[in-house]
């Protein structure tokens, strides 16, 4: 069965959105200067560009995105925020969180697109970005994300949000 390419761009687009705003959530907390506030930026920047390569995907191909996006406006950002107000580890708990299921997410749609075979444009940036995220995922590790106060619990919610999420924006 053919992979559904506009669900996959729609629920990727939203996603990248998504991470663009837990970033500004926890910048505008912590600002310049508070740990790890260097790693997020460039974070950022990255989830920045994803987002404007799903962007122009959308517009190629004519996708419907979700209309959810004011709804993960603010709850990326007060998610960023809550997590920053926690502190810096929680902080990179909350990524590690979602980059998990990012690379889950991204995986299983790698697999569908290469059992079809006919789109390597989406394939090719859908396996470039779940790299990069994997790459963010062993960021927040290596910074300390599993010290993060209750961090099996944070973990586990943020993670559940994150499929409910994904789950709502493949189909809304």
């Amino acid at each position: 069965m053919k992979p559904d390419r506009s669900s996959m761009i729609r629920v990727d687009q939203a996603g990248e959105y998504g991470a663009t705003r837990i970033y500004a959530g926890q910048l505008a907390v912590m600002g310049d200067r508070a740990p790890y506030s260097t790693e997020i930026r460039g974070m950022a920047l990255q989830e920045e560009r994803h987002r404007k390569a799903f962007d122009a995907l959308i517009a190629q191909r004519g996708v419907r995105p979700t209309a959810l996006q004011p709804i993960w406006s603010v709850a990326g950002f007060a998610l960023g925020a809550a997590t920053a107000l926690i502190g810096p580890k929680a902080a990179m708990a909350c990524t590690a969180a979602i980059e998990e299921e990012i690379d889950l997410h991204y995986t299983q749609q790698l697999a569908d697109l290469d059992q079809a075979g006919d789109d390597p444009e989406l394939s090719a940036l859908v396996e470039d970005f779940r790299d990069e995220e994997r790459e963010h995922r062993e960021a927040a590790l290596a910074a300390g994300a599993e010290e993060a106060p209750a961090f099996p619990l944070l973990y586990g919610a943020i993670r559940l949000g994150c499929r409910a999420a994904i789950r709502l924006s493949e189909k809304i």
